[in-house]
């Protein structure tokens, strides 16, 4: 029995890996690197229109997804974008399984395991959104949020501002990527060549710099809403974009963001295209 499921584990463990560096699975990355920078070019579209004045939408990711809904075509396009979301899902489930297998340092590989995670679920949650909004269940604004819920727990107003010290701390990673180019290497050789190189990589420079500013704000009001208790002063990317609105320069500081935040959308369209392996 043992060595039969010892077997067996091999035979899931190779399957895992041939999944993992199959063709199939560069196609669909690339296809979900496309619903991904859509979401963001949304994002950086409702910034700037809210910066001009335009309430209505929500930049966030739900707002991406309601404002998808309402092009022509809308319900399929939500369709679309959350499925290849959860292929993003898939990608960094099989990386964080099987991935990494070049560093050597077991610690350095376990962490980049572990990130693969972390991603998965931001993948996981853009695309459970789009599918909210695709049956309906995502126009309720009665739902509690996730801050609130956690806070109820016993320790949760200590976790919430670990939790919001953790998006701090990715807001500056995010922006020391940005300051030392770091996110290059998402790109093959071709895609950092050239005109077509330099462009991308401005992309990317403006993209990652708008991250982690928008991180920033909205892992500050997270603690700020941990240490005061009230779950109403923290939000995720919409509530920091609004708060950004309402300091000196609010609009200009805005739409700024909502431009680099579409930039990081035109990036991923680039590391679609050009995705190194």
């Amino acid at each position: 029995m043992t060595v039969s499921g010892g077997s067996a584990a091999r035979r899931a463990e190779g399957a895992g890996r041939d999944a993992h560096n199959s063709k199939w699975m560069d196609y669909a990355v690339r296809a979900g690197l496309v619903a991904y920078a859509v979401v963001y070019l949304m994002i950086g579209w409702l910034a700037v229109q809210l910066a001009l004045g335009d309430r209505e939408g929500k930049p966030s990711s739900s707002g991406a997804m309601h404002q998808l809904a309402e092009q022509p075509f809308g319900d399929v396009l939500i369709w679309v974008v959350s499925i290849g979301m959860f292929l993003l899902v898939l990608w960094k489930l099989l990386d964080a399984a099987f991935g990494h297998q070049e560093e050597r340092d077991d610690s350095k590989r376990t962490r980049k395991r572990l990130v693969s995670v972390g991603k998965a679920i931001i993948y996981a949650a853009i695309g459970l959104s789009g599918l909210r909004v695709a049956t309906g269940s995502g126009s309720s604004g009665k739902n509690k949020s996730w801050t609130a819920s956690v806070m109820e727990w016993p320790g949760g107003q200590l976790l919430v501002g670990l939790a919001g010290l953790a998006v701090i701390g990715y807001g500056c990673y995010q922006g020391y990527r940005a300051w030392t180019e770091g996110f290059a290497d998402k790109l093959d050789a071709e895609g950092r060549s050239g005109s077509s190189g330099t462009a991308y990589l401005a992309f990317g420079k403006a993209g990652y710099t708008a991250r982690g500013i928008a991180f920033l704000v909205a892992g500050g009001l997270i603690v700020y809403g941990a240490a005061t208790h009230d779950a109403s002063k923290s939000g995720g990317l919409d509530q920091a974009l609004f708060k950004v609105l309402e300091q000196p320069f609010g609009p200009v500081l805005l739409c700024l963001l909502g431009i680099g935040l579409a930039c990081y959308g035109l990036f991923t369209l680039a590391r679609a295209r050009h995705l190194s392996q």
